[in-house]
């Protein structure tokens, strides 16, 4: 008897990543388009959790425009907090665990060092705000839920920072990327396989933790270290690469306020799931052997 797996956001680069992971045989997956079960829509997300029986449910869908979300308040807060309440309240009658991705934006950013779960929230942007609403909502409505929280989210697929860092190296002699905002890259399919064994085990163990974790790659950078990560592994394997300009968050301006620090302690995720992630540079080579292709003798330039 195959069980049946919820995930809300599949057209993300998470939501993809869960529907390429190898799930064991006997788990179906269905990741239905927002078209097919809009999550703001409390009565259509009651009717879903009532019609079929999940063995868990995981919500990647957010309203992820950051800056955009700083004029368009109410969307953001219907995406990002309405609807985990929705969830969560529905996952509950039901009694299906809730797994919830969240984000560093929670975080002032003014800390120093890795953020543990148990950090006290205070969100500087809509973004963040509307996040930690819905945060509140999945804690206080199910019981049997794990809030995930990430950052600096990258894969082959969808928009990101290694594709946007790929295609503006086509298009230019050189790039200026901010060079005091500190982070951890994750890679969605890592990302993906952690989410998998947190909704599995809640799902075959009702003693099985809960509560807020942290699931970032290994390691932390800056946006400016990423990039010219990005671009010595694309020179590695035969593709354009350009100089990286380190700059100040004040010479590129935007209508949210990014975190200065988002790195994340993931030792509870380790400690309670056995969840161990690896590096972000390996994350990377990955991603970049998808998008361009492996590092052969052939590929490497000469320096």
């Amino acid at each position: 008897m195959s069980r049946a797996i919820l995930i809300l956001g599949g057209g993300g680069q998470v939501g993809t990543e869960l529907q390429l992971h190898a799930w064991p045989a006997d788990v179906a997956i269905h990741a239905p388009a927002r078209e097919a079960l809009d999550i703001t829509d409390e009565t259509a997300v009651a009717a879903a959790l009532t019609e079929r029986s999940y063995a868990a449910v995981i919500n990647t869908a957010a309203y992820t425009a950051v800056d955009k979300a700083e004029s368009e308040i109410g969307a953001a807060w219907r995406l990002n907090a309405l609807a985990p309440a929705y969830l969560a309240a529905a996952t509950a009658r039901a009694g299906i665990p809730l797994v919830q991705v969240s984000t560093d934006y929670v975080f002032d950013g003014t800390g120093a060092g890795a953020y543990l779960p148990e950090a006290p929230v205070q969100p500087t942007s809509v973004y963040g705000a509307s996040k930690a609403a819905g945060e509140l909502a999945v804690r206080t409505g199910n019981p049997r839920h794990a809030v995930v929280r990430t950052a600096w989210v990258v894969s082959p697929h969808r928009g990101n920072f290694v594709k946007t860092m790929l295609r503006l190296a086509g298009e230019r002699d050189g790039l200026r990327v901010v060079d005091d905002q500190r982070g951890c890259p994750t890679a969605a399919a890592d990302l993906a396989a952690a989410l998998a064994t947190i909704a599995l085990r809640l799902a075959e163990d009702p003693a099985a933790p809960t509560g807020t974790y942290h699931c970032v790659n290994a390691g932390a950078t800056t946006w400016c270290g990423f990039a010219r990560a990005i671009m010595a592994g694309a020179q590695a394997r035969g593709a354009r690469a350009v100089p990286v300009e380190p700059i100040p968050s004040s010479a590129f301006p935007t209508p949210a306020r990014r975190p200065a620090n988002s790195e994340l302690s993931t030792a509870s995720l380790t400690r309670d799931f056995g969840i161990v992630p690896r590096p972000w540079p390996a994350a990377l080579d990955d991603i970049l052997d998808r998008l361009i292709g492996p590092v052969t003798p052939a590929s490497r330039r000469p320096s």
